[in-house]
């Protein structure tokens, strides 16, 4: 009698103790297989419980498949796949009652799937399975095996099994919330990178300005039509890319995009390239040869670099944006084609009028729908979301996790930038190859970026409070009286602000950039430095 209240208190102590354990794991859990794998060891380790397992219905509810186990090999597991009804973990969870099996090799309903009691001795091994359930429902099955005698009582097992087999059903439960509160801000994020895109990135172009938001209206509208569009800007603000855009914006989406670079190819061969050649028609002519004209037939042709197209040939391009009709070199016979034309130049084809190297009627021709794309100078609030989106690339490509650094970004968002886009785009290129830490710091800027002179006009105040531009440019006779000037009215404001260079360079309409260069420049320093 005294045997059996120390065997019944020593178990009861046990058990305490590992469901203290299991609680603890429950409450702190974040992997769910982890979580599972640990409770079903727990029971080994505190209560002698031999292999375990937790069996759940696989994703379409038609398997019970083993989630979790302790104590079976890999393989082993990937065996204990049970239909609904079959055998005794089948009939546990289709009952939702418990399950004693006191010898499992006197028990026909035991099918011992996983074959992972095939050494032990008959007559070791005692079953015990207990359903696993939420809301009165069956969700799963735990089991053990207990290598005792058949003699031994089993209640107290399927009581404590229970209370373990309810603590991992609202365990299920609780993970399964969460995983769909993930879904849904999942889901949320990528409605708001949506929103966003189409916001910032719309035609697959980064724009948050006003600037390029009335850019964006324009691609909108001229998009439906059939006007020829004459694209201006600097070099490198995304000509190509606001073609394009047009062009998958249009009703000729479908067909062909061709390109072709007015300055890249001789003028000998820039002809042929646009309206092709017969076999024959000179030299290495071994072939007939479709032009530029007819691979976009029904499409849309850019003409990159239009200021490039010689005299010669502005005469026939005329021709063939009037009639939509030419002959290729050497033939004959007229080709008509559907060509939608869109044109972009960095020059500015008025002065080009003026001097007599570009056709008036052919520029008159271009000019239906000029869409101005502005420097990047001149949109410097989309210069962060250009950093991001260019490092965000560069990062997945050349597998790094490179970010810039509070002052990189505000030094590089008031950078002039006068390769525009394409210069931010190869500078984030360049750092992310070339840096060796994850942070990019002002050190590694290139040395030409951190000393380069602005050559915006510096406004000076005159006698009578009125702003004069200065600027760094005329007769060479100049150049020291400017010098001069400039210099007095940079070190008198770092006087009145004492030295404070922020508050002086508001009062001069300067940039800390600006300012800081403008100090190294002349050689300023506080009277305590001298």
């Amino acid at each position: 009698m005294t045997m059996d209240i120390v065997y019944h208190t020593g178990t009861k102590h046990l058990e305490v103790q590992a469901m203290y354990e299991i609680a603890q794991l429950i409450g702190s859990a974040l992997d769910l297989d982890k979580a599972l794998s640990e409770i079903l060891r727990i029971l080994h380790d505190t209560l002698k419980m031999e292999r375990a397992t937790l069996v759940l219905p696989d994703k379409d509810g038609s398997r019970l498949v083993i989630k979790a186990s302790y104590g079976i090999t890999s393989e082993e597991r990937r065996r204990g796949v049970y239909r609904l009804g079959e055998g005794v973990i089948g009939k546990i969870f289709e009952s939702c009652y418990p399950f004693v099996v006191p010898d499992i090799n006197k028990e026909p309903l035991f099918l011992n799937r996983t074959g992972a009691r095939r050494d032990l001795s008959k007559g070791t091994i005692s079953f015990i399975g207990v359903p696993v359930k939420l809301l009165d429902k069956p969700v799963g099955v735990l089991t053990v095996d207990r290598l005792f005698g058949p003699d031994i009582s089993f209640e107290e097992d399927i009581r404590f099994l229970t209370v373990v087999a309810m603590l991992i059903g609202q365990f299920l439960n609780l993970h399964e919330a969460i995983a769909d509160k993930e879904r849904l801000l999942i889901e949320e994020n990528q409605t708001l990178r949506a929103e966003l895109n189409s916001r910032y990135n719309r035609h697959n172009i980064i724009g948050q300005s006003k600037i390029m938001q009335d850019v964006f209206k324009y691609i909108d509208k001229v998009a439906a039509s059939r006007a020829t569009v004459l694209l201006l800007g600097e070099s490198g603000t995304g000509k190509e890319l606001v073609a394009r855009a047009i062009h998958l914006a249009s009703p000729r989406k479908q067909r062909p995009f061709i390109k072709v670079n007015c300055a890249a190819l001789p003028d000998n061969l820039l002809e042929s390239e646009l309206l092709g050649h017969e076999k024959g028609a000179f030299t290495g002519a071994i072939a007939t040869k479709k032009g530029r004209f007819e691979l976009a037939d029904s499409g849309t042709l850019f003409l990159d670099e239009i200021g490039e197209l010689p005299l010669q040939l502005q005469a026939k391009l005329l021709r063939v944006l009037q009639e939509s009709q030419f002959e290729r070199i050497g033939g004959t016979r007229t080709i008509t084609v559907d060509v939608r034309i869109i044109a972009a130049t960095n020059r500015s084809l008025e002065q080009c009028v003026a001097a007599n190297t570009f056709r008036e009627d052919l520029y008159y021709r271009l000019n239906v729908v000029p869409i101005v794309l502005p420097p990047l100078r001149e949109r410097r609030e989309d210069i962060p979301l250009l950093l991001d989106h260019f490092m965000a690339r560069s990062n997945k490509y050349h597998g790094r996790r490179v970010r810039f650094s509070r002052p990189v970004i505000e030094f590089l968002t008031d950078y002039r930038w006068p390769g525009n886009v394409r210069e931010l785009q190869n500078l984030v290129e360049r750092l992310v190859i070339m840096t060796d830490r994850d942070l990019v710091k002002m050190t590694d800027l290139p040395s030409s970026m951190l000393a380069e002179p602005e050559p915006e006009p510096m406004h000076v105040k005159d006698a009578g409070s009125h702003d004069v531009p200065v600027r760094r440019v005329g007769p060479r006779r100049h150049l020291r009286r400017l010098y001069d000037i400039e210099r007095a009215e940079i070190e008198a404001a770092l006087k009145r602000h004492g030295w404070v260079q922020a508050k002086a360079a508001r009062e001069l309409g300067l940039t800390q950039r600006q300012i800081g260069y403008r100090i190294k420049k002349y050689g300023l320093q506080p009277p305590e430095y001298y």
